[in-house]
């Protein structure tokens, strides 16, 4: 009997150990939220190369499982579940200044109208000592989130329903934004009415007319097809579309030490990735824009735009004048 039960508890032991074994070995599985298709977009390359280059550095140890096309919601309601403590997305691509409406004062300094004079602009300030105090502002003030690099889309422009080449063409209009205050306040400069509509629904809300128009990056306006609903592409380069990847604490705190640098330095090669896709996707979108019959309308001159956002410009950036001097000056 005693034989019978020290054998028993021995086979009991090695289970324990082998199912313990198992767990230790068993891949740790971060959600990738994107709102953007992953094809023909810049974002989707830079969410591939995050991916590709985690499990690379992992030996498969961390697996990312990206979710593109906003099957998880649109940006909002991904940032409310990371930041509401669901357990739906670990990890996602953000615009810059979507945290703003969550308190992150620094991050709205990125989305001001007219700030990057070009693209080289934001990569000096992308690979400086400021980048990462304000990656993780949202540390700094207690959300439950960090962001771990920054990339960008390429200067964010208006398309429209119907034919706009002027600012005084803007008056009156229904332009789709997101319901951060500088881009309302921008539009509403502009002369025009700033109208909230998910991203997901954007598509519909031009084709039945609830928006004259929104804006987005180039690659973004035509990999989502808003080219059929509103063919008038107007480059006035309001702001450059920078963005981040962010990961939750929740998510982060699953990482071990080696695990948390395998993501950085993923972060960083996507970040590099992004870079090198801008101008190569951008100059494919327009040659497409251009067989879909898309009309592009470049804007000359874009003094009395920048005059008429002088009101949103000074409101957002006084409290951080300095802050917001310093990131100016990065043009060189």
């Amino acid at each position: 009997m005693k034989k019978t039960l020290a054998l028993v508890m021995a086979l009991c032991m090695i289970f324990a150990l082998c199912s313990v074994s198992a767990c230790a070995d068993e891949p740790i599985t971060l959600t990738y939220a994107e709102v953007n298709p992953l094809e023909g977009t810049i974002v989707g390359a830079m969410a591939k190369a995050f991916k590709e280059k985690t499990e690379e550095l992992s030996g498969g140890q961390v697996l990312i499982d990206i979710q593109a096309s906003g099957v998880l919601g649109s940006e909002d309601q991904v940032l409310d579940n990371l930041l509401g403590g669901g357990n739906i997305t670990d990890i996602s691509r953000i615009s810059a200044f979507a945290l703003t409406q969550y308190g992150c004062d620094k991050a709205s300094l990125l989305s001001i109208p007219y700030t990057f004079v070009n693209e080289d602009h934001f990569w000096n300030f992308a690979a400086s000592d400021l980048a990462q105090d304000f990656l993780m502002e949202p540390q700094e003030i207690g959300l439950p989130l960090r962001g771990l690099c920054y990339g960008e889309e390429g200067f964010r422009h208006f398309f429209f329903k119907n034919e706009v080449r002027s600012l005084e063409d803007l008056k009156g209009l229904k332009i789709r934004v997101s319901s951060d205050p500088v881009m309302t306040g921008m539009v509403t400069n502009l002369g025009a009415s700033a109208t909230s509509v998910p991203f997901t629904e954007l598509y519909s809300a031009l084709n039945t007319g609830v928006v004259d128009g929104a804006e987005q990056p180039t690659a973004n306006y035509r990999s989502n097809a808003f080219q059929e609903v509103a063919p008038y592409l107007l480059l006035d380069g309001h702001t450059l579309g920078a963005l981040q990847i962010i990961i939750t604490d929740a998510a982060w705190a699953k990482l071990n030490e080696e695990q948390q640098g395998w993501i950085m330095e993923a972060a960083k090669y996507a970040s590099q990735v992004c870079r090198e896709k801008v101008a190569e996707i951008e100059a494919q979108t327009f040659e497409l824009l251009k067989e879909d019959g898309a009309t592009v309308i470049e804007v000359t001159d874009k003094g009395p735009w920048i005059e008429a956002c002088q009101p949103t410009i000074k409101a957002n950036t006084e409290k951080l004048a300095d802050l917001y001097a310093e990131l100016v000056a990065m043009a060189g």
